[in-house]
Formats: C-alpha cells, sequence, structure tokens
C-alpha cells in the first residue's frame, strides 16, 4: 500500500491524538514508584486513557491483552503486565502506549529509572532518546527515509550500543500500524521519499549490549539475548514543510527544550 498523506483535519485529529498521549505519559511517568507492580501501571494508563474520551490502541491489539506494554531492564519490547511482577530502586521501565481519538491513532515510548539507577542505565536512556533526535533531523519533506534510520544507527553504534534490528518504527494514522516500515538500523538503500503530511512513528530499540533479541514464551515480550539492559523511546511525528513537528512530547520534554520547531 503507498504510504498515506494525511489530510488538514486528519492532521488535526492526530495531533488531538498526539496531545493526550502526551499527557498520559507525563502522568504516568510521574507515578511510577518502587512497589508497584506492572499490572497496576497497566491499569493505570489505561483509567487515565479512557478518562480521555479516547482508546487504548493496544488492548487486544493482535491478541495483546493490557494497554500498557511494561518492558523492564533486559525487555525491549511488549513486556504483557502482570500483578506479580513488581518494580524496585534501580530498574528501568519502558512504557509504550497507543491512544485512538476520534478514529486516529498516537503512538510514544519513554523508558524511565526508578529511583536511584546505574550510571549504564542512565546513559543508555538519554543516548536512546538522544539518537531519535539525530534521526529525526532528517525527517523532511523531499528527504529519503532511510536518511532517519542511518542517522539514529550511526549515533548509537559510535558510543557501542546494540540497535535491535528485528523491530521496527512504522507509519500510523487511522490504522496503528500503517506503511511505510522506518527500521533504526543502517540501510543501504535511501527509501521512499518523504512528503509534507506523511505521519510516522519512528521509535529506537537501543541495547547496552549485542543487538540480539528472542521472543520470550508468551510470544510478546521481547528481551535482549545476552542479558543486557534495553531502552525504548518513540513519538509520533507529521513530516512538514520545514523541521518535523512532534505530536507526543510531553510538557515537561517541552520545557526542557529538547527539540526547537
Amino acid at each position: 500500500m503507498p504510504v498515506s498523506i494525511k489530510s488538514a483535519r486528519e492532521i488535526e485529529l492526530m495531533k488531538e491524538a498526539g496531545k493526550i498521549l502526551a499527557k498520559v505519559h507525563q502522568d504516568l511517568g510521574k507515578a511510577l514508584k518502587p512497589g508497584m507492580s506492572t499490572l497496576d501501571i497497566d491499569q493505570l494508563g489505561e483509567e487515565m486513557i479512557r478518562s480521555y474520551g479516547c482508546e487504548p490502541s493496544f488492548k487486544n491489539y493482535m491478541g495483546y491483552p493490557a494497554s500498557v506494554c511494561v518492558s523492564l531492564n533486559d525487555e525491549v519490547v511488549h513486556g504483557i503486565p502482570r500483578a506479580d511482577c513488581i518494580i524496585v530502586e534501580g530498574d528501568i521501565v519502558s512504557l509504550d502506549i497507543g491512544v485512538k481519538h476520534k478514529g486516529y491513532h498516537s503512538d510514544a515510548a519513554r523508558t524511565h529509572g526508578i529511583g536511584e539507577i546505574s550510571k549504564e542505565a542512565a546513559d543508555l536512556i538519554f543516548h536512546t532518546r538522544q539518537s531519535f533526535f539525530e534521526g529525526i533531523k532528517k525527517a523532511v519533506d523531499g528527504g529519503h527515509l532511510h536518511d532517519i534510520s542511518n542517522a539514529i544507527a550511526s549515533y548509537c553504534e559510535e558510543r557501542g550500543y546494540g540497535v535491535v534490528e528485528d523491530l521496527v518504527g512504522h507509519g500510523i494514522g487511522s490504522n496503528l500500524h500503517e506503511e511505510p516500515e522506518i527500521p533504526n538500523f543502517y540501510q543501504r538503500r535511501r527509501g521512499i521519499l518523504l512528503k509534507k503530511g506523511m505521519t510516522l512513528a519512528i521509535e529506537p530499540m537501543i541495547n547496552a549490549g549485542r543487538l540480539d533479541v528472542e521472543w520470550m514464551d508468551d510470544d510478546w515480550t521481547v528481551v535482549t539475548e545476552d542479558g543486557s539492559l534495553s531502552a525504548h523511546y518513540e513519538n509520533t511525528i507529521l513530516i512538514t514543510d520545514g523541521q518535523p513537528e512532534i505530536l507526543t512530547l510531553t510538557e515537561d520534554e517541552m520545557k526542557e527544550g529538547i527539540w526547537k520547531v
């Protein structure tokens, strides 16, 4: 299928969905504390999403049983929340959340440290986030898709990290996953031409160790093969006639000024 170019009305709805998701990430991230179960996190996240009159994009999507993907430490993505999985001081917790608002989706992920975390963990979280911003410098009308991929890969590999190759970003709109696929690793071809009105979910998944991953017996949870830590940072963005617009930045991130539009 061709990559969809969103109309002005579709873009308006996606911006609304993005603002709501940013609020959910802001509030859910602040609520994390030692002693919570990953199921507690999921239930709180779903309550927040529904409080805005929205639906959780992930719940029952292709059989996924929860509203928030909660992934701890060596879990890369798609961790299934459980009542017996308790977060503790020093953990890193990745929250991947989608919101459906008036028929349109937004998708974003953040990795949080619980209490005092190791320097290795803090550096991994920082550099995973920074690789996203290095990538979207290339997300411009008239640019090429894989320039984004190569910028992310270059930034991470120069710092010794493993860039996951089994999972990729994606287009997004009235469907949670649309064309195109967006790798975070090196591509020889330049990829499709980017055009104003495209909406993309770009999501580096970066390991402190090797890039290799494996699936757990639940067929959802992806973990690092070597047991190293993994971090995830994702935003829904809009290609414009200038710099890309990030639709899912949190209030704290905007105050921090991590991306100048």
